[in-house]
């Protein structure tokens, strides 16, 4: 009985591990061989994805069944994490073989610097769609310039997400310590939106697609209650961090606003280890280009994935395996 206990508890865990996104990646690694885009013997891969309210996620699991659709040897699951910074960190880890990252986290990876302590051997698969800072904040906190935010609630999204990494950059761009002079609240979307409804926070930074179903939620229970900040003036301070910081434009129409606003924009990149079999990695490209209609219908933002821009990389370095989809599928060098 003793024994039989023990088994169930060992297959339970595994089970556990396996459902909460633990490691499930038993791709090979690069040999540096040919690249034929033929993946020879079953694969599972694991997609790090970002808050479940979020684009990464809504898109993450979307690619995943297209991947499974696809009836070839690779099969996915996406979790649910915290986004960008902890995506590469488990990446690197070997607990996910495909991570979800903005461009300039992924930047910090490969050049350790930032969040990173040490250049982190990650590559990509291709540039994906654009991510739009978000900037919301009560009518009621008298909050009307990031510079206002002095004093007030303020969530700064996951620990380790990219929101979180942009969040502060644009605290400190308007000249205030996110450490001391806001109450920083270190929430997921979901919490957060919460939080703004009940009131408890003054004020939220999201770095996500267009749109976010989370955020769509939050302009739909308390549309009166919140408005937009246009954060375009702290555009120069982040340029002098990252060129890849760059004025955009929110549509009214993708929260049926009052008008369109204007705000930070930065790309995504989907990521993985460089040392990835760059066959799967081929795999994986060209599933992304080929069911990107059936990815469009699972969160719009997927219209921003591109062949015109999928190799717009730099610094990150495109995985050979994606190098070999894109040429096949004659996207512009």
């Amino acid at each position: 009985m003793r024994r039989i206990l023990i088994a169930a508890t060992v297959t339970g865990l595994a089970l556990a591990t396996t459902a909460c996104g633990g490691r499930q990646d038993t791709a090979a690694t690069d040999t540096g061989g040919e690249v034929t885009c033929e993946v020879g013997k079953d694969t599972r891969i694991g997609i790090a994805t970002g808050n479940a309210t979020g684009v990464y996620f809504a898109l993450g699991n979307a690619y995943a069944e297209q991947i499974n659709a696809a009836g070839g040897k690779v099969q996915a699951t996406a979790a649910e994490t915290g986004a960008s910074v902890q995506n590469i960190q488990q990446l690197v880890a070997g607990t996910y073989a495909v991570a979800f990252s903005l461009a300039d986290t992924a930047a910090d990876a490969v050049n350790g610097t930032g969040s990173f302590t040490s250049k982190q051997p990650v590559a990509a698969l291709s540039r994906i769609h654009t991510n739009y800072t978000q900037v919301i904040v009560r009518k009621g906190a008298g909050i009307k310039d990031v510079a206002g935010m002095k004093g007030k609630r303020v969530s700064t999204g996951s620990p380790k997400s990219g929101t979180e990494v942009i969040a502060n950059r644009v605290l400190k761009a308007a000249g205030l310590d996110p450490a001391t002079d806001i109450s920083a609240q270190k929430l997921d979307l979901t919490k957060t939106v919460d939080g703004m409804k009940d009131g408890t926070i003054d004020a939220l930074f999201w770095s996500g697609g267009l749109p976010t179903p989370g955020i769509t939620d939050l302009l739909t229970s308390a549309k009166d209650q919140v408005e937009f900040l246009d954060i375009t003036p702290l555009l120069p301070a982040m340029q002098k961090i990252n060129e890849v910081y760059q004025e955009g434009t929110i549509p009214a129409t993708a929260y049926q606003l009052p008008a369109d606003v204007k705000t930070i924009i930065v790309p995504n990149y989907l990521l993985v280890r460089d040392d990835l079999d760059p066959n799967v990695a081929c795999v994986l490209t060209k599933t992304l280009f080929d069911r990107k209609p059936q990815l469009e219908q699972a969160n719009a933002a997927a219209k921003g994935i591109s062949l015109d821009t999928a190799r717009k990389t730099a610094p990150v370095p495109l995985s050979r395996g994606a190098e070999k989809a894109l040429d096949s599928l004659n996207a512009p060098k």
